[in-house]
């Protein structure tokens, strides 16, 4: 993911309305007063710009989600009494000059209840309709073509793009700070020597009208399109309740995070200063895809596995970076990863969108006692990175712990060198893996179904990931090298193994049980691929438990006690019963132990507890793709 770079924030005076301007015009910076000719009116009045924007609907976000709410809504005072706005949140259509006036009367509270609702606690939203909001120009009305959000912090009542980034850069900044007290609206108000609260049409200052237009145009280039669809269509008037509050919070994010390039944007098409001529068709805006349904992802791993002891002391640690779109752009390690073609094919089948596999990234865990030595010394040591136009993947390493393994060795002592490993795809269902210095070594596997997502988990169904219907056939996976095969095949799909009824125990309780087995023949032997897949208290359970792996060359390494090469990845959950559990989260891997195989359980047993001893441990972390988002800006919009 791109970082933002440091910026400076100098601080700038305020302008204030002089001698002669209406009593009751607005203030050039925005603010609901300026302490000398501005006194608030009984309405709560400002203006929406990019250009003044007519009929561009705005209103006061009571309830902060990002969405006007429509009337009756509660509200709790401090005092605890609820006070009821029989219209929802005010709200008004801009006029002429972009201005509005809300009608605000319903914020105040019987003296018995409480004090009054102070409109300047609130935000303002606007939205701009496509064909319907019109932008004043110096050529006259014209019509938006995309609708776009904006928004300003508590108390500031123009509404612009630049009072977007203002407060989008506070709610960083405020939401990140150990002491979010101390963290103040206007340390925000300056972006790169500009007032970002003012009415830069009314001050005159063209670069931040070019500014704000380029803003404009990134941020209509990430709303949805149904959004603008249902937004142009007649009888829409702007108040429909269309975007999630988790999708506000990701366009505002996505702007701080892609301003610098914006406003690199503009100022690599401007000519000696003339802001004013800029061809804002000619800017090269940045394309950024923006996933709004706010997946969870996996965002690191950690891997136990201090070998020779089994102790388990840590031994490598993993990050997961991905785009704002949600697609995963690469996989470091601190310490060793193992760079895995079935898990690149699973991820190729889904272009790099893990939160579409049902478990995601599986665990991976390098045994060699070099991972603990690189982890000791801190630092990045390996990464996987992923170019999806181009349909390639690279490994990187600057560690020998898969020279006995892979037979890889680093060509020199830092990243970003010539790849350990290259991936490469034409479609989902072949990948080739080729390894450096080893021209006769080029595996490719054929994979049909993911191996861990074959199933589409119904409480009374066997229904497979393909559509196949119980009694058929699934395929696995094959990896040709040369003229060597290895092949994992699943048995057909026996109908016979399903969950006892829910009512029954121990089925109804919350710890782990089989409910399916799918026997596998594979290069080693033979094994199951154990899930477990059932309807508990309105979840619905899609898990696999456990399933068997074939590694000779992990096996022969001097620190590993085994003589089959035969392993097993045993995963464990959070418990079903654990309080606010959401089925997205019922449904992620916690923990993973890599053990010997010990063969499968039987289809209703409980699954065991984890293990006390193992070869391998890894632990997963999740964030959702907003707080991933605003942890990666954390550091960077804080003035100097």
């Amino acid at each position: 993911m791109k970082r933002l770079t440091a910026l400076s924030v100098p601080l700038l005076t305020l302008a204030i309305a002089g001698c002669g301007e209406e009593s009751d015009q607005l203030p050039v910076d925005g603010r609901d007063f300026d302490g000398v000719n501005y006194s608030e009116p009984a309405p709560y009045q400002g203006r929406v710009i990019d250009g003044y924007l007519k009929n561009a609907r705005v209103w006061l976000d009571v309830d902060g989600d990002g969405q006007h709410t429509p009337g009756p809504m509660a509200v709790t005072l401090p005092s605890g009494v609820s006070h009821t706005l029989e219209n929802g949140e005010p709200t008004a259509l801009t006029g002429a000059g972009g201005r509005f006036e809300l009608d605000v009367s319903e914020l105040e509270v019987a003296p018995q209840d409480g004090s009054s609702l102070d409109p300047s606690d609130y935000a303002l939203y606007a939205v701009a309709m496509a064909g319907k909001t019109l932008e004043e120009t110096r050529n006259g009305e014209v019509p938006v073509a995309r609708a776009y959000l904006m928004t300003a912090s508590p108390g500031v009542q123009n509404v612009t793009p630049l009072t977007t980034l203002a407060r989008y850069r506070f709610e960083v900044a405020k939401r990140t700070s150990p002491d979010p007290e101390k963290v103040t609206s206007e340390s925000y108000a300056e972006f790169e020597g500009l007032n970002l609260l003012q009415d830069y049409i009314l001050g005159g200052d063209e670069r931040a009208h070019a500014y704000a237009r380029a803003m404009a145009r990134f941020m209509a280039s990430q709303i949805p399109d149904d959004y603008n669809t249902a937004l142009s269509a007649a009888g829409s008037d702007g108040t429909e309740r269309l975007l999630s509050t988790d999708a506000v919070e990701l366009l505002g994010f996505s702007l701080v995070q892609n301003a610098p390039a914006i406003i690199g944007a503009v100022e690599g098409k401007v000519s000696a200063g003339n802001y004013s001529n800029l061809d804002q068709d000619s800017l090269e805006l940045p394309d950024v895809p923006l996933e709004l349904s706010n997946p969870v992802l996996l965002t690191r791993q950690q891997v136990f596995a201090d070998a020779g002891s089994r102790d388990l002391g840590i031994s490598a640690e993993l990050f997961f970076d991905y785009t704002e779109g949600g697609q995963l752009s690469s996989i470091s390690a601190r310490g060793c990863l193992v760079p895995s073609l079935t898990e690149i094919a699973r991820l190729v089948q889904v272009n790099g969108y893990l939160a579409e596999l049902k478990t995601q990234w599986l665990p991976g865990a390098s045994l060699s006692e070099l991972s603990k030595v690189f982890y000791d010394e801190d630092g990045i040591h390996e990464r996987i990175i992923f170019d999806w136009k181009n349909k390639q993947a690279y490994f990187d390493s600057v560690t020998f712990c898969h020279q006995d393994t892979l037979g890889v060795a680093p060509e020199i002592s830092e990243l970003d060198g010539t790849p350990e490993i290259t991936w490469e795809w034409e479609d989902a269902n072949a990948v080739v893996e080729s390894v450096a210095g080893q021209p006769d070594r080029t595996v490719t596997l054929f994979a049909a179904n993911s191996p861990a997502d074959v199933l589409v988990a119904e409480a009374s169904d066997a229904t497979l990931a393909s559509g196949a219907a119980p009694g058929s056939q699934i395929t696995g996976y094959r990896l040709v090298a040369g003229e060597q095969v290895a092949e994992l095949v699943f048995a057909e799909v026996d109908d016979s193994c399903k969950p006892p009824a829910t009512e029954q125990v121990p089925l109804a309780s919350a710890n782990q049980y089989v409910t399916r087995l799918f026997e596998v023949e594979h290069t080693g032997g033979s094994g199951a691929y154990e899930y477990d897949i059932r309807k508990y208290d309105g979840l619905a359970v899609e898990r696999l438990l456990r399933y068997p792996v074939y590694d000779p060359a992990t096996a022969a390494l001097e620190n590993v006690d085994s003589d089959t090469g035969l392993f097993q990845w045993q995963l464990y959950y959070p418990g079903l019963d654990t309080e606010g559990l959401s089925e997205v989260a019922a449904n992620l891997i916690e923990h993973a132990y890599l053990v010997d195989d010990t063969g499968a359980e039987v289809c209703g047993d409980p699954f065991p507890e984890a293990p006390s001893n193992a070869y391998a441990r890894v632990d997963y972390g999740y964030q959702a793709l907003s707080e991933y988002l605003l942890e990666g800006l954390s550091s960077e919009v804080a003035p100097e």
